[in-house]
């Protein structure tokens, strides 16, 4: 039994509403529900509102519940400093807004979907999917370990479903995403390619690496080599780490990510790359990569299959760039103002090599500047030792500098003295960068622009490891968990791009125009409730701009444990 509402249009085209008392009964024939009315109350502008409100107090009378109606005398809006109800109680708030969008996005994405397949092939029962949204969401928020993120985090914010969650269910979370991560990776990228309506033709792929604070590599175990292995870490120095590689479209979303043992030279990492991306079938794609990656077996590699390539190469170590790509006479051919180009095809036949040589005025300016500074503070600190010879301190430790080494020498009569030839050959490198590309079909400007949006994949790094992921430092081990953490980060990057390129703001100004948004828990003698604020300006605009929707205002109501 309920109280019905209907509507009738007059004739002068203006809406009528009626409240009846009504239930339903289920046709005997058609077994469908048909509305039963018991008692019509009448218009809804002309009501006997102390009808409905004696009816509803006797009903409650025999449910030994109790009424309250706002409208009654001396029942008048609390002011301030008044206490709410006695019956009710304020008990604590939590952040809710970035949770609910990563939790929108981790849904349209299709992440959720791909893990619960995954749970239901695994015959998994515990909610698995709200373990690894609460990971993903915590990279995003507050990137912790997995026990800071079960002991404090999930206490601070309102994610439903991860009630019930132990810190086992988190790893045994990243267990079942470690089983199916390629069949994830693969169903989660083409769901985001449809959505977006990706243009999958140029993938831009680099390195980078992940440093563990440990005193010995890990040993290789049943013929498996480790994963912690004695590297050089982009940072400097020599460190256990982990080779982490990823491959992004032009727009900076993730198409893929991979692990490689911390001893993985950038350059043998391409075969790997190629024999994955080519298992999914993404039709030609135009492959651009730094100068780590060009070794003559990648280029035979992602030339295979008809495969293209923009590759960056060393000018100062390749004898055919030194030879006849510097040197090529002719000029420069204008693309922008900080962007000059100059094609130079060097061979012929299977031998043909196309090289385009890339000058930045300013760039050029500014490397100027900076050696004239460093010249200066060299000829200073040489002007203040009299005595010049090769063996002294202080001598050893400048031509050991990064900064100034490269500009000395020592004479046959063992002194230091500045490198005139070294200075003049470092000029001819001013603003200059080399690449090249097996794809004739390339301007030399669409060549050169290519491989200068390389860059966007430095600012999915520069976001993955210090600004907003925090990929480091990793509270595990075991190579499965070490690769699927890094998964998870992953994952939560293509979260944070997403909702960059819909909003046009980066995550941290988004994140923080979200927090406002906030769901306060009051509790009654044998209830409790959760009810959300009304979000500010910046944070309704931006869930208008990635179309998600705000729940109700009061989100739950749920007995007292």
């Amino acid at each position: 039994m309920y109280l019905r509402t209907t509507q009738r249009r007059n004739s002068d085209g203006s809406l009528v509403t009626y409240y009846q008392l009504a239930h339903n009964e289920r046709d005997p024939e058609t077994k469908k529900p048909i509305a039963k009315v018991i008692h019509n109350f009448g218009r809804a502008d002309q009501l006997d509102r102390d009808t409905l409100v004696r009816l509803c107090c006797s009903i409650a009378r025999v449910c030994k519940l109790s009424v309250s109606d706002p409208l009654a005398e001396g029942s008048g809006k609390i002011k301030g400093g008044d206490r709410l109800p006695e019956d009710l109680s304020f008990s604590r708030s939590y952040e809710y807004g970035p949770q609910l969008l990563i939790e929108q996005l981790y849904e349209r994405l299709g992440i959720g979907q791909a893990v619960r397949e995954a749970m239901q092939k695994d015959h998994c029962r515990t909610p698995y999917d709200r373990a690894i949204l609460a990971m993903i969401a915590n990279r995003l928020c507050e990137p912790n370990s997995k026990l800071g993120l079960w002991i404090e985090w999930l206490n601070k914010v309102y994610l439903p479903g991860t009630e019930e969650l132990k810190l086992e269910h988190l790893y045994e979370a990243m267990d079942l995403l470690y089983r199916h991560l390629a069949t994830i990776e693969e169903q989660v990228f083409f769901t985001t390619a449809d959505l977006f309506n990706l243009d999958v033709d140029v993938i831009f792929y680099d390195t980078t690496t992940a440093t563990f604070s440990i005193d010995e590599g890990d040993e290789d175990e049943e013929g498996e080599e480790g994963l912690r292995q004695y590297g050089r870490p982009k940072e400097g120095g020599f460190a256990p780490q982990v080779i982490v590689a990823l491959a992004v479209t032009r727009d900076g979303l993730p198409v893929r990510s991979w692990v490689f043992p911390g001893n993985t030279t950038d350059s043998t990492t391409i075969a790997k790359v190629k024999e994955d991306l080519r298992g999914w079938k993404l039709g030609r794609a135009l492959f651009v990569g730094d100068a780590g990656m060009n070794s003559a077996d990648n280029r035979l590699e992602l030339a295979r299959g008809c495969g293209t390539y923009v590759l960056a190469t060393r000018m100062s170590s390749v004898k055919a760039i030194k030879d006849h790509v510097l040197t090529r006479p002719g000029r420069f051919k204008k693309v922008s103002d900080n962007l000059h180009v100059k094609e130079a095809v060097v061979g012929e036949g299977v031998r043909r090599e196309r090289y385009l040589l890339c000058y930045n005025p300013r760039e050029a300016e500014r490397q100027q500047r900076h050696r004239q500074q460093v010249l200066v503070e060299l000829e200073q600190k040489l002007a203040s030792h009299p005595n010049h010879e090769a063996t002294q301190q202080w001598a050893i430790e400048l031509k050991a500098s990064g900064r100034y080494g490269k500009y000395l020498k020592v004479t046959k009569h063992k002194a230091l003295e500045l490198d005139y030839e070294a200075v003049n050959e470092a000029t001819k490198y001013d603003g200059k960068w080399v690449v090249q590309t097996n794809d004739d079909t390339l301007t030399p400007a669409d060549a050169a622009q290519s491989y200068k949006a390389l860059l966007v994949i430095e600012r999915c790094f520069r976001s993955l490891k210090t600004v907003q992921l925090h990929l480091t430092p990793m509270y595990h081990w075991v190579p499965r968990r070490i690769e699927t953490h890094v998964k998870l980060c992953v994952l939560a990057l293509l979260i944070e791009r997403v909702a960059e390129n819909e909003t046009g703001q980066t995550w941290r100004c988004i994140r923080n125009f979200l927090r406002q948004l906030q769901i306060a828990r009051f509790e009654t003698v044998s209830h409790q409730f959760f009810e959300r604020n009304e979000p500010s300006a910046s944070a309704a605009s931006v869930l208008n701009k990635l179309i998600i929707n705000l729940p109700n205002k009061v989100l739950s109501i749920t007995p007292r444990v």
